[in-house]
C-alpha cells in the first residue's frame, strides 16, 4: 500500500506525479487566516437572539457561503476523541489500512488516496482520505474496524451528534429564509458521510494541494479541522484561509441548499493547501438527499419569482456533477430553466 502517502515516511521532495501544472498551484504567497470570514455563536440561540443568530446565519450563507459555528452542542470531549481516533488510524501500520483500501463508492467504509480515480488521473493531490458511510449506525458500524481501541464507540457516538447538529443547523435555515418547519427531514437529509482527510508534511506546499477547489454538490457539510491551517475559500476573487478555531465547526451550504432556495443561499468554493512541517487531518461530516428525492426551487421561496433550476433526482445531479468533473457551475447550468 505504498500510494498512501500516510505510509510514507522521511519524505525529502514532492514526486513529480504530486506537482501541479502551474496555473492549478497554491504558489510561495501566503495567504494568512481571514478575520472577516463569519463566526456563528449558537450559546443563545433558545432564547432572545435566536432571531438575530439565524439573520446572521443566513447572511453568511448569503455573502460567504461558509461560517464557523462555536457554542454547537457537540462536547469537546467528543470532539477531541474523535480526532484521536482517526489520526490513530491514520497512523496504524500498512498492512491493518490495506484491508480497508478501495474505490467502491457504495462501501460503508473506504480508504483510498488522492481520488477514486488514482490510477488514471494526470495529477495526484496530496492526501489520504476515509470515507464512511453513518445513517442509519446499525446499517453500517459493523463495516467499520474495531480498532483503534473503542474506534466504532466513539466514531458511532460523533457520528450521531453531527447529525443532529446538522439538522439543527438545517432547520435555522429554513426558519430563515420561510420554508416550513422539518423541509429537510427524511428523504431530504437521508444520507450522512463521515470522510477524513489526512495530508502528511509536504516536502513543498507551492507546487501541489491538498484537495481540489470545488463546491460541495450535497445538502449540507460541516468540517472540523484540528489545529493546522489549510483550509482556503473563495471570496470576490481572492483565496482567504479559514482559521482552525478551537472547538468550531466549519458549516459550508452544499449546491443542492443552493438550488432549493432558488439561488437565495451560496456555497462557497473551497479548497485544501499542504503544510510544510505539521500532519492535518480533517473531519468532514456531509447530509446528502437519497438518489430518488425530487429536488427543485421549494415553492414558497419563489413566490411570484420564475424558479431558476428545474426538478432533478439527486442521482441525476450528482452524475452530471461527475460527468462535468465536479464544476459546480457546468453542473448547475445543466438544470437552468
Amino acid at each position: 500500500m505504498q500510494v498512501l502517502i500516510s505510509n510514507w515516511s522521511n519524505v525529502q521532495s514532492l514526486p513529480e506525479r504530486y506537482v501541479f501544472p502551474p496555473d492549478r498551484r497554491p504558489g510561495t504567497h501566503e495567504i494568512p487566516a481571514s478575520n472577516e470570514i463569519p463566526i456563528i455563536d449558537l450559546e443563545k440561540i433558545d432564547g432572545s437572539e435566536r432571531a438575530n443568530i439565524i439573520r446572521q446565519i443566513i447572511t453568511a450563507s448569503q455573502d460567504f457561503g461558509l461560517f464557523q459555528v462555536i457554542n454547537h452542542g457537540v462536547s469537546r470531549d467528543l470532539t477531541d476523541q474523535t480526532m484521536a481516533v482517526f489520526r490513530a488510524f491514520f497512523a496504524a501500520p500498512a498492512e491493518f489500512k490495506a484491508r480497508f483500501y478501495s474505490n467502491d463508492l457504495n462501501s460503508s467504509f473506504r480508504l483510498y488516496t488522492s481520488t477514486l480515480n488514482y490510477e488514471n488521473e494526470e495529477v495526484h493531490y496530496w492526501r489520504d482520505n476515509l470515507t464512511m458511510r453513518c445513517h442509519p449506525i446499525e446499517d453500517h458500524i459493523e463495516h467499520w474496524p474495531e480498532n483503534p481501541l473503542n474506534y466504532r464507540k466513539v466514531i458511532a457516538e460523533y457520528s450521531i451528534e453531527s447529525r443532529k447538529f446538522l439538522l439543527t443547523m438545517l432547520e435555522l435555515i429554513c426558519d430563515g429564509i420561510g420554508l416550513e418547519s422539518g423541509y429537510f427531514d427524511g428523504e431530504m437529509s437521508k444520507n450522512q458521510l463521515v470522510s477524513v482527510n489526512h495530508h502528511i508534511p509536504c516536502p513543498d506546499p507551492s507546487l501541489t494541494l491538498g484537495m481540489p477547489e470545488h463546491c460541495d454538490p450535497n445538502l449540507i457539510s460541516m468540517l472540523q479541522q484540528g489545529d493546522v491551517c489549510g483550509l482556503q475559500a473563495l471570496k470576490d476573487g481572492q483565496w482567504i484561509g479559514v482559521e482552525p478555531l478551537p472547538g468550531a465547526f466549519v458549516v459550508i451550504p452544499g449546491l443542492q441548499l443552493r438550488v432549493i432556495s432558488n439561488g437565495k443561499l451560496t456555497s462557497a468554493v473551497h479548497r485544501v493547501v499542504t503544510d510544510l512541517k505539521r500532519p492535518r487531518t480533517t473531519i468532514g461530516t456531509f447530509l446528502t438527499p437519497s438518489n430518488d428525492i425530487l429536488i427543485q426551487p421549494a415553492d414558497g421561496l419563489t413566490g411570484s419569482l420564475t424558479p431558476v433550476y428545474r426538478g432533478y433526482t439527486y442521482k441525476e445531479f450528482f452524475n452530471t456533477f461527475t460527468t462535468n468533473n465536479c464544476e459546480a457551475e457546468l453542473a448547475l447550468q445543466c438544470f437552468k430553466l
